[in-house]
């Protein structure tokens, strides 16, 4: 069985800053993430909200299957951070701050241009397990502080860090650029964001690829001249 590449046993409030143990700060990301999803949701008034909405939001439909992906995205970052906090530290720090710049600048945009979407549908045509998953869905999270997306925004840091790894297997580089996909494709079948919102990520990723991976890329380019 693989072991962790660090013993977390001796870790102590003494020592977190050491080199060892000071990746462990980013999980501080997450409580400004929570911190400031809690405002937002609560003190922005749906009506201050500016909807957001384009032409192939209504050719769309909605599609309860794509709540699988949706879903699964929750477990893919979950399971992507504590793989790499217990066996890789340098691509946990990568993908924590990517995330990080992707929470900040989101949220900046909630807070300085609030938004919302009015796509979901009054009533699922079907009534099954899967719309039932989508009900409890909408119950606690609110069509509000939807552009960028951050489905969208943590899926391609995910896809930026795996596929950047030597170590990961071509199989799995597949599945998780599917998976990807596939998620970025069901936050619109859920009705949970509009497309703007899906590409209103893509600059705010761009950003975090090159605040987390420019000096490697730079280097990377020098060498080749």
């Amino acid at each position: 069985m693989k072991r962790p590449v660090v013993d977390y046993r001796k870790l102590r409030f003494s020592n977190i800053t050491s080199p060892q143990y000071r990746h462990v700060l980013l999980l501080l990301g997450w409580v400004f993430y929570f911190s400031m999803y809690f405002l937002t949701e609560n003190l922005i008034p749906v009506d201050k909200c500016h909807p957001v909405w384009c032409p192939l939001d209504d050719i769309i439909p909605f599609c309860e299957w794509f709540i699988i992906p949706y879903v699964g995205w929750y477990a893919l970052v979950f399971l992507s951070l504590g793989y790499f906090f217990f066996y890789d530290t340098e691509d946990f720090s990568d993908l924590s701050k990517y995330i990080i710049v992707t929470q900040v600048v989101a949220m900046a945009c909630y807070i300085i241009f609030p938004t919302r979407q009015d796509l979901r549908p009054e009533e699922f045509a079907n009534d099954n397990v899967l719309t039932a998953i989508c009900a409890f869905l909408y119950s606690f999270d609110t069509n509000t502080g939807v552009c960028p997306s951050l489905h969208v925004g943590y899926s391609l840091g995910l896809l930026s860090v795996w596929t950047k790894r030597k170590e990961t297997r071509p199989w799995f580089k597949v599945f998780i650029i599917v998976a990807v996909i596939l998620i970025c494709m069901a936050t619109a079948f859920v009705k949970q964001h509009s497309v703007v919102d899906i590409f209103a990520a893509i600059p705010v990723c761009l950003l975090a690829e090159w605040l987390v991976y420019g000096k490697r890329y730079r280097q990377g380019f020098f060498k080749k001249q």
